[in-house]
């Protein structure tokens, strides 16, 4: 049986002060910092500055000015670039957002300009991903702007039920980018997501600190009664 990986970082979505806090002490890696809304938008800057205070773990910023889609016009794409610099000044590691062309294919000039203002920070690729007509495409394009994670199902409903997927994404990202699996990683599925995946990073819905807790005691377990996906 392959091994889980020796050391898998476990992401956790975070809305609050409180959560982010309690993701730190049961061991998560990074916090994605998140602002109220379906999938989350934009948090306030005052949040940031509180969280960056209180946290010793990377965080990344969610940098999503509307719910409705992903499809940005000019005044969301001035209000993004400005969000992406308040949050820089304000001490995140990273930015998360997801633009997309009418079509779901990835807008690969918005998301240029977005990652040229966010350097030195990491730039994640959110779970718009999923919507997008091909998933090899879309990461032939993220990997062509230079994008550092790409948060994704694998094309599916849940990370488990799209491994495969999420393997073959890695597999041709090689060391160029990280895949982050997420949709409803828990504690019962990280270990066979993780190994089917040959993945080392996974996402965890952190609005709940005991499922970021349980999934880190699991990893920290033996998986039991996962099957050999070696071969």
């Amino acid at each position: 049986m392959m091994p889980t990986p020796r050391a898998v970082l476990v992401e956790a979505c975070c809305d609050s002060v409180h959560t982010a806090r309690a993701a730190q002490v049961v061991g998560a890696g990074r916090v994605e910092l998140c602002g109220p809304g379906d999938g989350g938008t934009t948090p306030s800057f005052g949040l940031i500055a509180r969280c960056r205070d209180e946290l010793r773990i990377p965080m990344h910023v969610m940098i999503r000015p509307h719910t409705p889609g992903f499809v940005y016009g000019d005044d969301d794409v001035d209000v993004m670039g400005n969000d992406i610099i308040a949050a820089r000044a304000r001490g995140a590691d990273g930015i998360v957002l997801g633009p997309l062309q009418v079509d779901g294919t990835i807008h690969e000039e918005q998301l240029a300009i977005f990652v040229a203002l966010a350097r030195p920070m990491k730039v994640a690729f959110h779970r718009a991903f999923d919507r997008a007509p091909s998933p090899l495409a879309a990461l032939d394009a993220l990997l062509g702007v230079g994008v550092d994670y790409i948060l994704t199902s694998g094309h599916a409903s849940t990370a488990l039920e799209g491994v495969d997927t999420l393997a073959t994404l890695q597999r041709r990202a090689g060391s160029n980018l990280t895949i982050l699996a997420g949709g409803s990683v828990r504690a019962h599925n990280v270990h066979e997501v993780v190994q089917r995946g040959r993945l080392n990073e996974v996402h965890v819905r952190g609005t709940d600190p005991t499922v970021v807790r349980d999934v880190i005691t699991s990893l920290n377990s033996p998986p039991q009664h996962v099957p050999d996906f070696s071969s």
